[in-house]
């Protein structure tokens, strides 16, 4: 039977849990730059324990932006905690050299290879298995359709950009249960999005398949 993991939150986590090793280059530096990146620690299962390994997080400038705690499968009496960060690599590895001396750390990565569950020695990525648990993840997916490529159609156009950004920026903040946000759009948007819908409509006869 699977042990029931905790989120911070009041949810639930997906099985077990696994991170890889950030990679490191010859010379030793880690590839990882400024952002968000991940920790995970095992401590033991006591009352303050937590509290003064999460106080390093605060003295070192580290962001917290989101923590998870399951019970240890290694060993007994100790629990383990994920915590996602945002920080540059200096202070990352600032926290790390303190976090050593207070627990044990199992590994450390940044968000494209976090989130992976094990199941049978068999990886298995993780993925959202209710909808309040994509808003977890939606902000690693969303944050792609902010920022425009130098060669998009829009790259150079600044009212795009900004209808962009706030198209975003409503994405981000709406949360699972919350009154789904109304967009008004400018009539310029209206008579374009016209335009669109009709071509598209003559093109289907000659260019859409059955379904």
């Amino acid at each position: 039977q699977n042990q029931q993991q905790q989120r911070h939150t009041g949810g639930r986590m997906s099985r077990r849990t696994s991170f890889s090793p950030i990679d490191e280059r010859a010379d030793g530096e880690s590839t990882a730059g400024s952002g968000e990146t991940a920790v995970v620690f095992s401590l033991k299962n006591e009352v303050g324990c937590l509290v003064k390994a999460l106080k390093l997080f605060q003295e070192k400038r580290v962001n917290l932006k989101h923590i998870e705690s399951r019970m240890s499968r290694r060993v007994p009496n100790e629990v383990e905690i994920f915590a996602n960060c945002s920080c540059s690599k200096k202070e990352f590895n600032e926290l790390l050299q303190h976090l050593k001396d207070q627990v044990n750390i199992i590994s450390f990565n940044t968000p494209a290879h976090v989130w992976s569950a094990e199941a049978d020695d068999e990886e298995v990525p993780w993925f959202p298995m209710k909808i309040s648990e994509l808003d977890q993840c939606s902000h690693r997916v969303l944050m792609y359709g902010s920022e425009l490529d130098a060669d998009h159609p829009g790259f150079k156009d600044n009212i795009y950009r900004e209808r962009r950004k706030y198209f975003v920026e409503v994405a981000m903040n709406y949360k699972f249960g919350q009154p789904i946000p109304r967009i008004e759009y400018t009539p310029e948007e209206v008579r374009t999005w016209g335009v669109v819908f009709r071509e598209l409509t003559k093109l289907y006869p000659t260019h859409a398949c059955r379904e």
